[in-house]
Parts: structure tokens; sequence; C-alpha cells
């Protein structure tokens, strides 16, 4: 069945029977669930979970006490919606280019997503081509921080620095120049997190 938005109570409580599983090695069961969350029913917990597995991100087995099992691969998939260029700005069309797992990493909100990176003005912040950089959408940032820059139509990333009361796109590779930000210019997210593949 395809997934659809997880609401914020479903999220924690999947988020609860992911770090018991993960760091326990063993499932919770509904009572504890129930008593995790100041549930005073089963049957909510119960619905709980029949929504998460109608949303294909568990399953349960019938009679057993310890039976809910996570579904592999469906937690930790944010959308990759492109490329983005680690150099000169390259045009950003926000194309669903597929997904990526990132189960041993983090719990995404909806707000997250991913690029692939090109080009290596980056490299000296440990940001390579053919990495992927996890952005949470926001349309402000703070000095040193690392985001994603609109410049008209295209798209690069770049840290954030204010020099002379003017803000620029700073590379971090001596080898490219900084970017003036200009009315042109904003912000589309935050990099949160680069994710290398071996």
């Amino acid at each position: 069945m395809e997934k659809t938005e997880l609401t914020e109570k479903q999220r924690e409580v999947l988020k609860f029977i992911y770090e018991a599983i993960r760091f326990k090695n063993i499932a919770p069961t509904i009572r504890e669930i129930g008593e995790h969350f100041g549930f005073s029913s089963t049957g909510t917990v119960r619905d709980y979970l029949n929504a998460l597995v109608n949303k294909g991100y568990i399953r349960i087995q019938e009679g057993k006490s310890r039976a809910i099992e996570l579904v592999k691969g469906a937690l930790f998939q944010v959308p990759v919606l492109g490329r983005v260029q680690a150099g000169q700005p390259v045009y950003a069309a926000e194309d669903l280019v597929g997904y990526l797992n990132l189960e041993p990493l983090v719990f995404p909100g909806p707000d997250v997503f991913a690029l692939k990176v090109r080009g290596e003005s980056m490299r000296d912040e440990g940001i390579r081509e053919g990495d992927f950089v996890l952005i949470r959408k926001q349309d402000h940032a703070q000095e040193g921080d690392i985001v994603v820059a609109l410049i008209g139509e295209e798209a690069t990333v770049k840290k954030l620095a204010k020099r002379s009361g003017r803000y620029f796109l700073d590379p971090a590779n001596p080898d490219f120049q900084p970017i003036p930000f200009t009315v042109e210019t904003s912000v589309i997210g935050k990099v949160v997190q680069v994710v290398r593949e071996y």
C-alpha cells in the first residue's frame, strides 16, 4: 500500500518502536507503548499500530506478544529532488529522481529533502561531488549556516557569510569565488546532513 503522511503522534509512536528495536533488540508490547504515551486503553495503541500498518511502516504477526516488525527501508526515505551545484549555480528543477534511504541516520520530518551534489566548491566542508545533502526547507538562515540558495532559477550550496554589512554565499574551496547575495537570491533550505555512498 502506498504510504501517506504520518500524524505527529503516529510519528512519535513509530519512533518509539524503532528505538526499542534498534537499541534493545526487542519490539515493545502494546502495554509498553500504552504506558510510555499514557494511553488509558490498549485499543488506542491498536488504532495507532493499525494506522502504521496501513501506511506501510510496520507489520504485526498475529498471536505474539512482541509481534511488531519494521518494514525494511520504509522508515527513513526522503525524496531526492535533483542535483545541486557545489560550484557555479545550475538550473534547479524540482524533479523527483528517486529516494534516499536514511535508515541508519535520522528520523526525518516531512520538510526534509535531499539533493545530489555536483562540483567541488564545498570540498573543505567535507561536501564532495556525488554526495547527498539533506536539506530542511526554510527561507532563513544564520551566518555560518551551509544553505541551498536560489539565484534566480539556479541553485547552489554554499556557506552564508556577512562582510561589511553585505551577505555572501561563500565556497569552501579557494579555487571558487564568493557569490554576492542580491535581490534575486533567496535561501530555500539549510543543510542538516551530508550522506556519502561508498
